[in-house]
């Protein structure tokens, strides 16, 4: 049986924590940032979960993580 490939792109999006969740960065974040507010900003520098329903998919797609 062949190794199973880690999908890259996912990879370099997800990370999985020592409990087993997938943390990942907000969107959003990227430009136009003049016209959203302090608290967005900074809110969205912080990090995030996957939410429970995606976690599977997204499992799928990191074989060896």
């Amino acid at each position: 049986m062949p190794k199973m490939k880690t999908r890259r792109s996912v990879a370099k999006r997800f990370r999985k924590t020592a409990s087993g969740k997938l943390r990942m960065a907000h969107a959003y974040r990227g430009h136009l940032l003049t016209g959203k507010n302090r608290n967005r900003k900074r809110r969205l520098r912080r990090s995030d979960f996957a939410s429970r329903a995606d976690e599977k998919r997204i499992g799928v797609l990191l074989p060896y993580r």
